[in-house]
């Protein structure tokens, strides 16, 4: 049960939201009476903190008009859950920031919280083991992720300067209807206007945005990350690839997820359930298509190759592989 200390500095942050609270929401939401609501704004009121009483019928709690807030106050769950946000969105890749601003964050918030805090929150850190190895990513410019945020937010054009993956550059125009966090990076959706197309660009390849006048309707149909992922399946690489695989939606994306494939009915029946085994039809591109075979044979489904005839080969050789092996005593 929190602290009473806890609890007022918990009321100081729901009338820091704005506007007037009302004793009865007060009391709900700290899971005490009325009586004990006054008891605390009499407390913050004590600390000169500017807490005004609202009459009438929809009166209540609020703080004065104009007041300036005291410095960043974290309880031990807030600052634990601010450090570790921190730590993870460097390994991950999800900041805008160089790592050495993630670092001197972090210190700054160390350095003013109360020592057995500090004490207690320097003992996780040091335990805290991860199974996966750290990820070295590129990251975005703050300023073009928070211009092409706002011009999401807006429906306003947006011009931006972008570097493709064969270092082309390129001035244009966007749409931009959605930003998705996807593998350790950040991605723009949206749709080119000189040729009505959806495009989706790494925001780390863009080095300017501006805000253009103007604005513009948001598409209908899937949402910003189900275009992106779909983006990313039917993506122009090497080798088109059709299968045939029988089972459950959730067996096939276990091992390809909606980023690498396109899954639909082979056979439409009325069920649809996701959890029945029936035939679907897998379509991918590929730039090589060696990755496949363990794939299929991690899949462990019956399956049938459409295209190419090359992945046929594969897969055949590979049990070959797999069968040699197994007969050497």
């Amino acid at each position: 049960m929190p602290r009473p200390t806890g609890r007022v500095l918990t009321l100081l942050e729901l009338l820091q939201s704005g506007g007037i609270r009302t004793a009865a929401e007060l009391a709900d939401r700290l899971g005490v009476d009325g009586r004990t609501v006054r008891r605390y704004v009499d407390h913050l009121i004590d600390l000169d903190v500017p807490v005004e009483s609202v009459r009438g019928r929809y009166g209540g709690y609020r703080l004065a008009p104009g007041y300036r807030l005291p410095p960043l106050m974290l309880s031990d769950d807030e600052a634990l859950a601010v450090l570790l946000g921190l730590v993870a969105g460097r390994r991950t890749g999800l900041t805008t920031a160089e790592r050495t601003a993630s670092e001197t964050v972090s210190a700054k918030i160390r350095r003013v919280l109360p020592k057995h805090v500090a004490h207690r929150l320097d003992a996780l850190l040091e335990s805290l083991a991860f199974t996966d190895q750290p990820g070295e990513f590129a990251t975005p410019d703050a300023g073009v992720l928070l211009t092409i945020a706002d011009a999401v937010r807006h429906r306003r054009p947006v011009s931006i300067r972008y570097t493709d993956r064969d270092d082309r550059h390129s001035q244009r125009t966007l749409h931009a209807y959605g930003i998705v966090a996807h593998s350790g990076r950040w991605y723009v959706t949206g749709t080119d206007p000189e040729i009505g197309e959806a495009r989706t660009f790494r925001l780390d390849r863009i080095a300017d945005a501006r805000t253009l006048p103007g604005s513009f309707e948001a598409p209908v149909g899937p949402d910003p990350a189900q275009r992106l992922l779909s983006g990313f399946a039917t993506a122009e690489y090497r080798h088109e690839v059709t299968l045939r695989i029988h089972g459950t939606v959730e067996q096939i994306r276990a091992h390809l997820p909606a980023s690498v494939a396109s899954l639909e009915e082979y056979a439409p029946t009325a069920e649809k359930d996701r959890a029945t085994e029936r035939w679907l039809r897998v379509e991918l591109r590929a730039e090589r298509l060696d990755w496949l075979p363990p794939v299929l044979a991690a899949l462990d489904r019956p399956f049938v190759i459409e295209r190419p005839d090359g992945l046929r080969d594969l897969v055949i050789a590979l049990a070959d592989r797999l069968a040699s092996y197994a007969r050497q005593a």
